[in-house]
């Protein structure tokens, strides 16, 4: 009985959380403003983009199955000494069409310093095929950024989290 009136109470808080939601209409610029900076003065000359491979949901069990994931994309500064600028940060479904844009404008990522988005498991919209894509710029030579997506999700009592590297979609060098 003790143990039960336990559980209970352990587990009461969890029937009043509420579902994480889409970052769709969160503004980055707020949410992350420790990680961001003023905007370089100077002309950007060294741009990159990168494709991001994100898995909304997989298939399993010989396709009868499908497991659904959420999504942490996230775009490091790889730099100690210079800023990122974030040009573009935009979400697509496996047919190629965009499914989300997260960005109102340019921004400027501190050295070091990180910004993520976050697609919760029942947004499934991006479907097997999800995608992101990142454009970064600099006012000089830097160091690439890193951007990577996590994916965390399960069945039953099986759990999975895994990650999908970004890979260069142009050459970064001068413009």
């Amino acid at each position: 009985m003790q143990r039960s009136l336990l559980a209970a109470m352990l587990l009461c808080p969890l029937a009043f959380a509420v579902p994480a939601a889409a970052q769709s209409k969160v503004n980055i610029e707020q949410n992350f403003a420790d990680s961001l900076t003023a905007m370089p003065k100077e002309e950007l000359v060294v741009s990159g983009g990168f494709y991001v491979p994100a898995y909304s949901s997989v298939a399993m069990s010989q396709g009868k199955l499908r497991v659904d994931f959420s999504v942490t994309l996230s775009v490091h500064n790889a730099s100690e000494t210079q800023p990122l600028v974030i040009k573009r940060i935009a979400y697509f479904d496996t047919a190629g069409k965009q499914v989300e844009t997260y960005l109102k404008g340019q921004v400027a990522l501190k050295p070091l310093a990180t910004v993520s988005i976050f697609v919760p498991t029942d947004d499934v919209r991006g479907g097997t095929g999800a995608n992101f894509l990142v454009d970064w710029a600099a006012t000089g030579e830097i160091a690439e950024p890193v951007v990577e997506a996590l994916m965390v999700g399960g069945v039953a009592n099986a759990h999975y989290a895994f990650i999908s590297q970004g890979r260069p979609t142009r050459t970064a060098g001068k413009k």
